[in-house]
Parts: structure tokens; sequence; C-alpha cells
């Protein structure tokens, strides 16, 4: 499994030495690197992202101020110079507290704690091969298997199934971490598709079912990595 992670810090310098450390871990994936809460608060919304390597005195907003903000953040691993804000961080739930400067066998340590973590948070979601969601004042009963994709439309979701539509008041982030990862990608900022039921790739187009699903610059190489692995080699 890799996680995808975003480093979070106003000092060039620090981001460059989490860089490196993150450039020898094997399931490590940087997807953005932030000179300040503001600009990660944006790649959250538009990217999906397992950790957050997070410093705390930044420009215009704190670093704990922004996760105070957060509803489901991603996990976390605070980077700072400071201790003393430790017990709120860890009030914020976050994985582990790193101090600077940072040896890379405590960093190694705090990243292993995270992929355990979320290794075993898949494993318990994908013992099961349906979920609930509430629409139309009842719980729905949805089989992943029958999912052709997720809409993101304001506040709601729409999850178009092989015979209904059903809509729900919930984040595409949310069910992005509730789906199994081996089954489903984001191919957009408002789009979940299931991998199963893509059938055609065009341009910035997947075909699925008699639906056209838009894939966006940030998420077309992710895409075209798990579609294309299983495409036929012809000399």
């Amino acid at each position: 499994m890799i996680l995808k992670c975003v480093v979070t810090d106003d000092e060039p310098i620090a981001r460059k030495g989490l860089l490196g450390y993150i450039d020898k871990i094997d399931f490590l994936e940087v997807v953005a690197e932030c000179e300040n809460a503001l600009q990660l608060n944006r790649i959250l919304n538009t990217h999906s992202v397992d950790l957050i390597f997070l410093d705390i005195e930044m420009p215009y907003i704190s670093g704990i101020e922004l996760l105070s903000s957060l509803v489901n953040p991603p996990k976390v691993i605070i980077t700072s110079a400071y201790e003393q804000y430790a017990i709120k961080g860890y009030d914020l739930d976050v994985v582990d507290y790193l101090l600077k400067p940072i040896p890379f066998e405590r960093f190694l340590k705090a990243t292993n704690k995270v992929y355990d973590i979320i290794v075993n948070q898949h494993k318990n979601i994908e013992r099961f091969d349906y979920f609930y969601v509430k629409t139309n004042q009842k719980y729905e009963k949805i089989d992943y298997k029958d999912i052709l994709y997720i809409e993101s439309v304001e506040n709601y979701v729409t999850i178009q199934t092989i015979a209904l539509k059903i809509v729900t008041h919930a984040t595409l982030k949310s069910l992005l971490e509730r789906l199994p990862a081996t089954m489903f990608i984001q191919t957009h900022k408002s789009f979940i598709v299931n991998i199963e039921k893509i059938l055609t790739v065009q341009g910035n187009t997947l075909g699925v079912a008699k639906y056209k699903i838009p894939i966006s610059r940030t998420f077309k190489e992710d895409v075209l990595r798990v579609v294309l692995q299983n495409r036929l080699q012809v000399d």
C-alpha cells in the first residue's frame, strides 16, 4: 500500500529535509509540498491524502489552528521545533509529534506507525462487501460491486449503482476513505469510479456503462496507471 502524503512547512530547508527522508521510504508518495496551512487546506480539498507532515508556527494560520478546523482529517505527524504544543497536538489525535531536528530513525518509526494504522483500518473495512447510507428517511444497503461511480454535488453525493441512483448527505472524501482502495479510484475532485466498471478510456474521459466520467489533470497519472496495468501487451 502506498500512502499519499503532503509536507507542510514554511521553511524551505525543513521541507527539503523531510522530502529527502520520504524519498527513502518505499510506501510514501509525496502529492504536494506547502509553504503554509492555507496552501495545505486547498490541497486537502482537491486531493486524496493519507498523511500530513505538519509544522505548527506558520504565517496566516498555524498548523494547530488548521487541524482544529478539519472534519475527518488525514493522519497527521507534527514536525515542530516547539515542544509546548505536544499536548494540544495529541488532543487533536495526531499520530506522532516529532521535534526538530528530526533523526531519520525517529521519522521512520513515526511513518511505520501510520502505515500500520492505515493498513489495519483497510483490513477492517474490507471484511464487508457492502455499506449503508441514509437516504429518504431510511438506510439503504449498497454493495460495492454494484457501484458504477460516485459524484459530489455541494454537501451531498450521488451514488450511481447498476440499478438506481442514491443521494445522501456526505463528502466525497469521507466515502473515499470508506471504500476499498483496491476497487475504487478518484478521477476528478468530484468523482470516484469503480475500477472494474471502466469500459473505455478516451482522452480525459472514462466510459462507465452509459456514463462519461471526467478525468482531471490532477488524477490522470494515477488513473492511467491503474487502468493500463492490466492492458494486453502487443509487440
